[in-house]
């Protein structure tokens, strides 16, 4: 079974107390690619907004099925430490379903059948 996780568990950067971090944001092609899967999902009718948050070391964008609710889906971008480019998570009700190096790795999960119980 997967651990449970909270939104500050990958929100705070790594290693404790560090020095103020940068807000961290997706690049055109990484919300090019977000905004496709998105798109694809919300003409059938699966989701219905989304959110995009900006923390120190972490960018968040949440997907909802409908306004008033918890995401289903939340993919994070991590960037600190001595990788660069960092990694994307995806999770799912405090479960994380998926982490790369790549937000396509991370991705690619929604092209099987995803479905919250």
């Amino acid at each position: 079974m997967g651990q449970l996780l909270s939104l500050q568990d990958f929100v705070q950067p790594r290693g404790g107390a560090r020095k103020q971090a940068r807000p961290t944001y997706f690049t055109r092609s990484e919300l090019n690619a977000l905004l496709s899967v998105y798109s694809r999902r919300v003409s059938s009718g699966e989701w219905r907004d989304y959110a995009i948050d900006h923390h120190a070391g972490t960018a968040i964008f949440s997907i909802f099925r409908h306004t008033h609710e918890r995401p289903l889906f939340a993919v994070a971008k991590r960037v600190g430490g001595s990788a660069k480019s960092g990694e994307y998570l995806l999770f799912s009700q405090g479960q994380r379903l998926a982490r790369g190096r790549t937000l396509g790795e991370v991705l690619k999960t929604f092209e099987r059948k995803l479905r919250v119980v």
